[in-house]
């Protein structure tokens, strides 16, 4: 076979990188630097990110409260159409199926969960709470990312953390350990499949001489084998639960078949987009909302009739809420503070983890933060994942009574 040469060698690698999503080329750190090994427990993290901004006064419904309704005179849910839960609270109306899990005990709502100095820019609101980050930082690791270098000494392959998506986010990118993206676990067999990445891996092997040549040929030698084994998995086990036939129902699918096929993996991350709802915001949130609500009434069935609705924690989450008052298009613009959902089968107290938010007290027109987001990461990290969270944080952040 003929030699293949460096430049062409890094031209045909652009597919391995992509497929791990690694830089192609960042010096190996020495494998001492690692601590720990990620436990064997069955223990599995969905992370479900609402990319937008979702609006949680609409999302749990304070009908109630009188100043949301002078506020939101064209947008506000009735108190008719309001799924109750309490004297106070109560679900968009098209989140029935959510609130079967919630009546079910197996679903924990926290309110006002934020951070100081809250940013309103998408991107950079999204790094934040990515990295787990003070508003007025510069991470380039993300939280997960860091417990896999934390963590995983011994990993010898990248799919500890997936993210079911066609690019890594930075919340599973550390230093050392990165997850991987996997849109589709057939696709990404196939593609790590093809003629250039098997003469690649079989040509000019050794390359001891250029350390970082050699570890470009063990990032794709990681993506070959680690695309075989998640594709593999995924065919053990076919959900037969009613997900909405959408791009978001799919990825959720995808990670209940891998979970109840016993993947080696941790953590699964997954996006639901759209909420950024300036415009005429009732109708599109609804749809999403529903979408959301269905795939994880799904998600949870295939839990439940495989007997592992303890062992799945989801939590789902947002970059940052919706201002108080509507604005002049029917829409909300960008706020702080907001919900977040918990939901596994042994919360220790599910419902409402705390108040609703103060309307009548806010900042700038914004929700006061109450609980830091980063208290629920350490709760997440400590008393989920059976870690020690100051290091991953990068601070002490005190843990919620939630598992």
């Amino acid at each position: 076979m003929k030699k293949i040469s460096r430049r062409k060698f890094i031209q045909l690698s652009s597919l391995a990188s992509a497929s791990l999503l690694i830089p192609a080329f960042i010096k190996p750190l020495q494998a001492s630097t690692f601590r720990r090994h990620i436990s064997d427990n069955s223990k599995k993290l969905i992370i479900i990110q609402l990319s937008g901004g979702n609006d949680g006064l609409n999302t749990i419904i304070p009908y109630k409260n009188d100043i949301y309704y002078k506020y939101r005179n064209s947008i506000s849910i009735s108190e008719n159409d309001v799924l109750k839960i309490n004297d106070e609270l109560g679900f968009n109306p098209v989140m029935e199926k959510l609130k079967g899990i919630y009546d079910n005990g197996n679903l924990s709502v926290i309110n006002s969960v934020g951070y100081p100095n809250p940013n309103r820019s998408h991107f950079k609101s999204m790094d934040i709470w990515h990295s787990a980050s003070d508003s007025n930082e510069n991470i380039n690791t993300g939280w997960i990312g860091r417990y896999l270098d934390s963590e995983c000494m011994n990993c010898k392959n990248p799919y500890n953390a997936i993210e079911v998506n066609e690019n890594l986010s930075l919340a599973l990118k550390g230093e050392i350990k990165s997850g991987i993206a996997v849109e589709d676990p057939e696709r990404f067999f196939k593609s790590t499949s093809e003629n250039f990445f098997l003469d690649v891996l079989n040509t000019n092997k050794n390359h001891s001489h250029d350390e970082n040549v050699s570890y470009l040929y063990k990032t794709m030698a990681d993506a070959t084998s680690s695309a075989e084994y998640v594709y593999k998995t995924s065919k053990i086990y076919k959900s037969k639960s009613d997900y909405p036939n959408t791009n978001f129902g799919k990825d959720m699918k995808t990670i209940a078949e891998l979970i109840i096929s016993e993947i080696n993996s941790s953590v699964f991350y997954v996006s639901l987009s759209g909420f950024d709802t300036h415009v005429n915001q009732t109708g599109r949130q609804e749809r999403l909302l529903k979408e959301l609500s269905e795939c994880l009434s799904a998600l949870n069935n295939d839990l439940k009739i495989n007997n592992k609705q303890n062992e799945v924690l989801v939590m789902v989450f947002s970059e940052f809420g919706r201002r108080v008052k509507q604005n002049g298009s029917n829409g909300t613009d960008h706020g702080t503070a907001n919900n977040i959902f918990l939901m596994n089968g042994n919360l220790k107290n599910p419902g409402f983890h705390n108040e609703a938010p103060d309307l009548s007290d806010l900042e700038n027109g914004d929700l006061k933060y109450k609980i830091d987001f980063r208290n629920i990461y350490s709760s997440i990290l400590t008393d989920w994942l059976g870690v020690e969270s100051s290091a991953i944080l990068g601070k002490k952040y005190n843990t919620l009574n939630i598992f």
